[in-house]
């Protein structure tokens, strides 16, 4: 691989994050208070994607539990995408469509919140598993692109969708871990007030 292709990996990725910064910053607002209500009121956040999302959601789950960058109790978060026995057993008896919405039908509740990763927003078991939140009077935070898809219809008022202006699936992603940390960031501010370094 050339410098000059590498270096354009990184123009447009640079490019897509300011002009994305703009259109993004209203609705990531959005789901962090979304997050930090249904947090202050004990509820927790699933989330649930594949692939690379998949390891995009473990990454949320473990700073929220875990730490983001500063100390504080653990918040509750699950990544729906962990436990193989769950997914191999769902996928095999039922439908690989239903490993993520099983899941929130089994441990979502009223006022929680499903952290929804999908680049195309047309993932049948992401799209399953946001009908089960919604039918389980839980809100929804999408994470979406190529102009958010089915999932990206399927959201009312009350949810937060929030869909990079780009078709190509890499970027997407490179967005996807920059929100996911401003969320992080957005939580722990609303929990605890604006750092003294900031």
């Amino acid at each position: 691989m050339t410098n000059q292709r590498i270096q354009a990996h990184f123009q447009e990725s640079a490019e897509l994050k300011t002009r994305a910064a703009a259109v993004l910053a209203q609705p990531i607002s959005q789901a962090v208070e979304l997050m930090f209500t249904a947090l202050s009121n004990g509820n927790k956040i699933l989330a649930c994607g594949n692939g690379g999302s998949a390891a995009d959601c473990q990454h949320f789950a473990a700073e929220l539990v875990g730490r983001f960058e500063r100390e504080r109790l653990p918040l509750p978060a699950l990544a729906l995408t962990t436990d193989t026995s769950i997914l191999t057993a769902v996928g095999n008896d039922y439908n690989f469509n239903d490993i993520f919405s099983k899941q929130v039908q089994a441990f979502g509740q009223p006022g929680d919140v499903l952290l929804a990763l999908s680049t195309s927003g047309n993932s049948a078991n992401v799209l399953a598993a946001v009908d089960a939140a919604l039918e389980r009077d839980m809100r929804v935070v999408a994470l979406t692109g190529k102009g958010g898809g089915t999932i990206g219809k399927r959201l009312s008022d009350a949810d937060v969708h929030i869909c990079v202006p780009h078709d190509r699936t890499a970027r997407i992603q490179e967005v996807h871990l920059l929100t996911i940390h401003c969320l992080c960031d957005g939580i722990d501010v609303a929990l605890f007030g604006e750092d003294a370094n900031d």
